[in-house]
């Protein structure tokens, strides 16, 4: 099955949209189903764990991702390291004309474990693509809207 590929044009400079975008810290202002994030200590780096707390069936479960991809302000990837469902998550970043505009695409895949297996293509694929219209529409609008 296909991942789904979300873009949308930001009316902001690419070091700006992805200082947001990336961090944990502002994803339930954009992100629908999030109640919180945040990165481990330290720097962020490859392999830094990114945690975030998501609404899921009714309650709230914290989900732990790692860090594969690190190359700002261009690309950013995390793949969930536990639970039944495990997201792959793609961003790039890329300027537009004059570069103070961007264009950002978000590859969003699951893999699922155990009962995940079920999950996934009759429940959280098709809700997700759903979600990531609504997710990307409320980040250009956060994101515009700051300045």
């Amino acid at each position: 099955m296909s991942s789904i590929v979300t873009q949308v044009e930001i009316d902001r400079e690419p070091e700006e949209v992805f200082a947001y975008v990336t961090d944990p810290a502002n994803f339930s202002e954009w992100q629908d189903n999030v109640t919180g994030g945040h990165m481990d200590d330290g720097p962020t780096r490859v392999g830094s764990i990114c945690s975030t707390t998501r609404r899921i069936g009714g309650s709230e479960r914290s989900v732990s991702s790692e860090v594969t991809v690190l190359d700002p302000p261009r690309a950013w990837a995390v793949r969930g390291t536990d639970g039944p469902i495990r997201s792959m998550v793609n961003v790039a970043v890329e300027p537009i004309g004059d570069g103070q505009a961007s264009r950002v695409t978000i590859d969003l895949d699951f893999a699922g474990h155990g009962i995940g297996k079920v999950l996934v293509p009759l429940l959280v694929r098709p809700q997700s693509r759903k979600e990531m219209q609504r997710n990307v529409a409320r980040l250009k609008s956060r994101l515009e809207s700051a300045g």
